[in-house]
Order: C-alpha cells, then sequence, then structure tokens
C-alpha cells in the first residue's frame, strides 16, 4: 500500500495521547490506594492531560489532509454499525471529552470526594477517569480494527495488529509521562512509569517481532490467475494496458524498492526499541528529564517509521494484476 503521512501521524499521535492518559490514570489509582504517594499539589495530572488532549488534537488535525472533501467529514460516522472507521470517528471525540474533562478537574481543583463507603472515598477525577479509560480502549480497537478486518490485506488481517496497536501507543505515552513524572520531580512516579514504559516496549517488541515473522511467511491465496480470471499453469504478463501510472498502481503500491523497506525496517527497530530502553534504563532513577525526554522523541520517530513500514507491507491483491511501475 502507498502510506498517507496524514494518516500515520493520526495513529502514532493519537497513541501516544491515549498511552500518556493511561500512564496518568493508572498513577493516580496506584496512589489512590497508597500503593505510590500522592503527587502533591503538582500540576502532574493537569498537565499531563493538557498535553495528552494536545497530541489527540494534532492526530484529528492531520487526519483532516486524507479527506478529499473535509466539509462530509460528519458523514462518516454514519456507518457505525458496520464501519470501524465510522466507530473510530464517534470513539475519538469521546476519548477527548474524557481527556478534557479529566483535566479540567485537575487543573481548576474540581477533584472533590464523590462517593464514601467506610474507609474508602472515590474522587470525581476517578470516576471521569474511568470513563476515559473506557474511550481510549475502545479507540485503541476501533483504530486497529480498521486495518485487522481487512481479510484480503493478510499482512493486517491478524491479531497481532490490534496487540501492537495498543501495545506501541501505551509504550510511547508511558514513556511520555515518565519525562513528565521527572520534570516535576516525581521520584517514586518517575520510577513507576520507566518501569512500565519498559516493560510495555519489550512486550511490544515480541509482538512486533511475530507479526515480523509472521509477515515474512505468508502463503498469499490470490494469484496471478484468480486475479485475471484464468486458469493456466504458465501466464506471464507482458503490460498492464497503460504506458504510464495510474490511480491504481499510485495509491496501491508505495513504488519503493525492496533494500528501501528494509532499511525502514533496521531504524524503526533500532528507534523504537533498544535506544529508548537504553536512555530510560540509565535515566528513571536520577532522575535525568532531558534524557527521558529524548527518549520519546526518539521512540517516536521510530513509531513514525513503523507505521510507515506497517502500511507499505501490506501488498493490495490488485498488484498481482497491475504489478509495479
Amino acid at each position: 500500500m502507498h502510506p498517507a503521512f496524514s494518516v500515520i501521524f493520526l495513529t502514532t499521535l493519537i497513541g501516544a495521547g491515549q498511552g500518556l492518559f493511561l500512564a496518568l490514570f493508572s498513577t493516580q489509582l496506584y496512589s489512590e490506594f497508597d500503593l505510590l504517594p500522592s503527587v502533591g499539589n503538582t500540576n502532574f495530572y493537569g498537565i499531563g492531560a493538557a498535553i495528552a488532549l494536545a497530541l489527540l488534537i494534532g492526530g484529528l488535525i492531520s487526519s483532516i489532509f486524507h479527506l478529499g472533501h473535509p466539509e462530509r467529514a460528519w458523514r462518516s460516522a454514519a456507518r457505525w454499525k458496520t464501519s470501524w472507521l465510522s466507530r473510530e470517528v464517534i470513539a475519538l471525540p469521546m476519548a477527548m471529552a474524557a481527556v478534557f474533562a479529566y483535566g479540567v478537574v485537575h487543573l481548576f481543583g474540581y477533584d472533590s470526594v464523590a462517593y464514601t463507603h467506610g474507609s474508602i472515598e472515590l474522587n470525581t477525577s476517578l470516576f471521569v477517569g474511568i470513563f476515559g479509560v473506557i474511550a481510549t480502549i475502545a479507540l485503541f480497537i476501533c483504530t486497529a480494527m480498521i486495518y485487522a478486518c481487512i481479510k484480503f490485506l493478510q499482512e493486517w488481517s491478524s491479531p497481532l495488529t490490534v496487540i501492537n496497536y495498543f501495545l506501541f501507543g501505551t509504550a510511547s505515552g508511558f514513556t511520555l509521562a515518565t519525562a513528565l513524572a521527572s520534570y516535576f520531580e516525581l521520584q517514586e512516579q518517575t520510577s513507576f512509569l520507566g518501569t512500565w514504559a519498559i516493560a510495555l516496549t519489550v512486550l511490544v517488541f515480541i509482538t512486533r517481532s511475530a507479526s515480523l515473522y509472521r509477515n515474512a511467511r505468508i502463503k498469499y491465496k490470490s494469484t496471478i490467475q484468480s486475479a485475471i480470471g484464468v486458469r493456466h499453469n504458465k501466464i506471464q504478463q507482458k503490460s498492464q494496458g497503460a504506458m504510464g501510472g495510474s490511480f491504481n498502481t499510485r495509491e496501491y503500491f508505495h513504488g519503493k524498492k525492496a533494500s528501501f523497506l528494509k532499511s525502514i525496517k533496521i531504524i524503526f527497530m533500532i528507534l523504537v526499541f533498544p535506544v529508548p530502553l537504553i536512555l530510560m534504563s540509565t535515566s528513571i532513577n536520577n532522575g535525568n528529564t532531558e534524557v527521558l525526554v529524548v527518549a520519546f522523541m526518539i521512540q517516536y520517530i521510530g513509531l513514525v517509521a513503523e507505521r510507515w513500514f506497517f502500511f507499505a507491507q501490506a501488498n493490495h491483491p490488485q498488484n498481482i494484476y497491475y504489478q509495479t511501475v
């Protein structure tokens, strides 16, 4: 397939925003049950929610450039019963609203006790956060299923697609949350979030490697015989019927050589996994915020490369007929 950078930035930015929100809520939940110390009077949750919201908005804005008629974008939600894209269009503003409310509750001091049972006191932000977690996970599923549900693109049609979308987003979000906690000089939270960021990065390395292994050994169901409907053992295509390119060759093929794809795979495997892991491992205990920020930035650049490779690796069956130009 031909990778569209608008979709690449959409999926990577909202993934990081979703992961950051999950990291914030996880930290608060641990603090509520005295598994982590309180963040005190810092604006850790509020500022973090603002950053997560900015990432979600950035992804939404980038998606507009992928639309032929942006003024008709509202119609994309009409097919929510059958379309994962429509469900994503609904889930994204719900997640944004939850993150916005979560940030407002913390930033403006609206986080009062909403429920009491014996010695248990639950704040308003926890209930807002629970709704946000549901919306965030729903958004992860909807975004990933847009690609995983396409049966004829065998590289995408796998549960690993959904798993990797979730893990890449949460890993990058927890890495960013680690840097944010370090900035606020919250040592316990920095260690907690950094440990989770490392664990999630290692886990997604395993699952992404599994998908690469699987995709390298796919036995394609379509053949040149099935593409043109002729059952003959020896068929050789001499021409695609056009001297230059066409819509099919531009939109369903990336136009790069195999060596270029291999180099992109090596780049993202280095930038997403070992480099951030080394930087985080050496910085979460000494609170080196600058290094943790660099770790997130490098990982995000790697994620952009990974998402480009994800789209480019998908081999549309029509390419059997049109070949490559």
